[in-house]
Order: structure tokens, then C-alpha cells, then sequence
């Protein structure tokens, strides 16, 4: 028997600090680790380039990975001639050129478009003479390998750079005292190294894609999108199995039986197919036991039914709250998660940074299961919350235990 595939994926990224002449750290460089144990690994191709972007902009966020400071990318040369297109502006981020790079024509020609697009542009283990110098005039940084450089052409390396207005030097590879010491008497202006800070692993849990196009069906039927919902479902042969069962048995007594998706969704409605679907999107798309399952559930019904008091829409209240049930069964935050859905800015806002009236409802909600009343937000005072989080228990603990559709 072949074992299941996996749920979810552990995703990796390693993080350097880049610090000013005063320590403290202005940039990272992010590199490409294969796991929580690679942290002495070294991949320099466009597969490993590759897997930094992804793990960076769609994985973890880059707010979370930089909070506010540049990144420092390696880029390979498919990235520089534009034949892989980098899927982020030039904001917070500086482009290495690695110095196994040719700078041929083309290289140039692309380093310069880069350049006009707004990106800043660092040369990698800068050896003078060794032809780089046509990328000089368009870099913002020059790397210096600490290391194994030729110290004595130090002052010839700092005399060509600074004729470059702007241009500041990373000395990296420090790894002694010496090293530092070296870097403040030329006064290089930023440092990295293993003298002063190690590589560390970054590790977020991430969705198969399959699903997350799963869970795509949480805003879909939220959004009352039918074409949507029926397209997803449709796309996935497991799901749309699971949900004509479920949808057969909450229709059973109708004169007849539905046979298709839609026809599901057009007869029963998305108010009461959303249940179904729901619970068969979230039951496929994690890894979760029926108590983990419940919580969630419970969490989704329990926004819901605090909205209309506190001037909420109760579909998106219920989005929000199941999407961020999703999350902690995930060991993810609210914000990871929602940042790879399709959401609606009311509630991808509430998640992400607690804004508006949907933010209001998930502290409550989070208040109250804490235990912390002081906390409730002042539209939800006159709410009956106990009684709303008992009906929510006892609706999520009912469905999961009506979703368990025989095969």
C-alpha cells in the first residue's frame, strides 16, 4: 500500500544578519536551506535561488522574514537575463550577482534594466580584474570575502569604490577578531560573518497546493461565488465525490437524488451546501482529529453568530473565524494563512493586522476562550456569549459527526 501523501510541508530559509560599523543589523542575506539541519549548506543555482523567493513572498511573508529591513537575494544568471521573472518589486530587496556570473552583454544589458526597474544591485565576492568591473557603475554594494581575499589589494578595491558615489562595501566572511578589525580600519561600512552572527533557520509549515485549492473554497462560497465554488470543486474528482455524497444525504428528502455539482449548489443553495463543502474542504486540505476539526468549526460559528450584534457581515465573520481555526490546527498564524487566499479586504485585513469590525469579533471571540472578559470588545457587551459559544459547540460537533459519510 502506498502511503498517503503529505498534508502539509515543512519549508526552510536561512537568514544572515547584515550589520552597520555600530552592530546594529540594517539587511539579511537570504540563502536556500534544504532543512532545519542544512545550515552549512551552500546551493548556488537557479533552483536554490528559486526556493528562497517562494519560501520568502509566499511562504512566510517577507514582513516576517525582514521586518522592514533589506533582504539580500543571490541571483543566478536565468533571473538576470530576465528568462525567470522575480516575483516581487524592488522594495526591501538588493539583488546579489554572484560572481560565477559572466557579465557578458546580455548580463549587462539585464543588470541595467534591473537597475531602471528600481532594484539595487550588490556584486558578490568582488575580485578586482576579473571583469566584473562593467557592473561597477550599476551596483549599490560591493562584497568583499574577508576570508580568502588578497588583503593587500584592499586599498586599491576601496580607492575604485568609493570613486562610485553611494556605493558601500559589505565585508562578509568575517570570522575571527582580526577580520573585524580589518573591516574598521578600512572603514568598510557594513559586515557579515560568523564572527559576528551565524545563519538561522527559518521554518514555517506550508500547504500542499493541492490543498490549498481546497481551502480556496472557504472565501468562494463566503463571497457567494457559485461559478467559483462549483469550478473548484469540480477541478478536485475527491472532493466533488465527497461533497455529492454529503449533499445527497442532506437532501434526503427530496423527491430526488442530485447527480451533479452544480446541481447540488444550484438546489440546495450555498447557504446550506456551504456547510458541507466547508467541513469537506477543511476535513481534506488538514491534517486535523475531529477535536482539532470541532474547535475550528466552532471558532467559524461562533464569529457568526456574534456578527449581526457587533454590525458584522455573519458569511465573512464565519470566513474569518474558520480561517483562523485553519491556522492554529496548522501551527500557523492567521496572517500566514490569509495571506495566500483570496480575501476579501474586510476580511483579510481582520486577520492580518485586527482591523475593523471583523477584528473586533475575533478578540472577542479570543478574549472569551482565554477566559479574559475584560477583553471583549464594547460592541459585543450586550452579547450572550456563553450561549453563543454553546450553540457553536453543539452545531460543530453535529457536523462533523454528520460529514462522515460512508464510503
Amino acid at each position: 500500500m502506498n502511503p498517503m501523501p503529505s498534508i502539509t510541508q515543512r519549508v526552510h530559509v536561512g537568514r544572515q544578519p547584515i550589520f552597520d560599523s555600530r552592530g546594529t543589523v540594517v539587511a539579511y542575506e537570504l540563502l536556500f536551506r534544504g532543512s532545519m539541519e542544512a545550515v552549512d549548506a551552500s546551493a548556488r543555482d537557479a533552483y536554490a535561488t528559486s526556493q528562497v523567493l517562494i519560501n520568502v513572498f509566499t511562504e512566510f511573508g517577507i514582513g516576517e522574514v525582514a521586518g522592514g529591513r533589506l533582504c539580500f537575494i543571490n541571483l543566478t544568471r536565468e533571473f538576470i537575463v530576465g528568462k525567470m521573472a522575480l516575483p516581487f518589486g524592488p522594495e526591501n530587496v538588493v539583488l546579489e550577482i554572484l560572481e560565477t556570473v559572466d557579465p557578458d552583454d546580455e548580463v549587462v544589458a539585464g543588470v541595467t534594466a534591473l537597475v531602471e526597474a528600481g532594484y539595487k544591485i550588490a556584486l558578490d565576492d568582488y575580485v578586482h580584474g576579473s571583469g566584473h568591473e562593467r557592473l561597477l557603475p550599476l551596483a549599490s554594494y560591493l562584497k568583499l570575502d574577508m576570508l580568502d581575499s588578497d588583503v593587500a589589494r584592499f586599498d586599491e578595491v576601496a580607492a575604485v569604490c568609493r570613486d562610485y558615489p553611494g556605493m558601500q562595501i559589505v565585508a562578509e566572511r568575517l570570522e575571527t577578531a582580526e577580520h573585524v578589525a580589518l573591516a574598521d580600519r578600512y572603514k568598510f561600512e557594513l559586515r557579515q560573518g560568523y564572527a559576528l552572527s551565524r545563519p538561522r533557520v527559518m521554518t514555517a509549515t506550508s500547504l500542499s497546493p493541492s490543498k490549498l485549492v481546497r481551502l480556496q473554497l472557504v472565501p468562494a462560497i463566503g463571497a457567494a461565488d457559485m461559478d467559483r465554488v462549483i469550478t473548484i470543486i469540480v477541478s478536485d474528482p475527491a472532493l466533488a465525490l465527497r461533497v455529492l455524497r454529503a449533499s445527497n444525504s442532506a437532501a434526503a428528502g427530496a423527491a430526488y437524488k442530485v447527480s451533479s455539482v452544480r446541481q447540488a449548489v444550484v438546489l440546495l443553495g450555498l447557504t446550506q451546501i456551504r456547510q458541507w463543502a466547508m467541513i469537506m474542504a477543511l476535513g481534506d486540505a488538514v491534517e486535523a482529529s475531529d477535536e482539532q476539526l470541532t474547535t475550528a468549526l466552532l471558532r467559524a460559528r461562533f464569529c457568526e453568530s456574534l456578527a449581526e450584534g457587533m454590525r458584522a457581515s455573519p458569511d465573512a465573520a464565519f470566513t474569518a473565524g474558520l480561517i483562523s481555526g485553519v491556522a492554529e490546527v496548522l501551527s500557523l498564524t492567521p496572517a500566514m494563512l490569509a495571506e495566500r487566499l483570496p480575501l476579501a479586504d474586510d476580511v483579510a485585513g481582520a486577520l492580518i493586522d485586527g482591523t475593523g469590525v471583523l477584528g473586533d469579533v475575533l478578540r472577542t471571540v479570543d478574549a472569551f476562550s482565554r477566559g479574559d472578559l475584560d477583553a471583549v470588545a464594547p460592541a459585543a457587551h450586550g452579547a450572550d456569549l456563553v450561549r453563543a459559544y454553546v450553540d457553536g459547540w453543539r452545531w460543530s460537533a453535529r457536523m462533523v459527526a454528520a460529514t462522515k459519510v460512508p464510503a
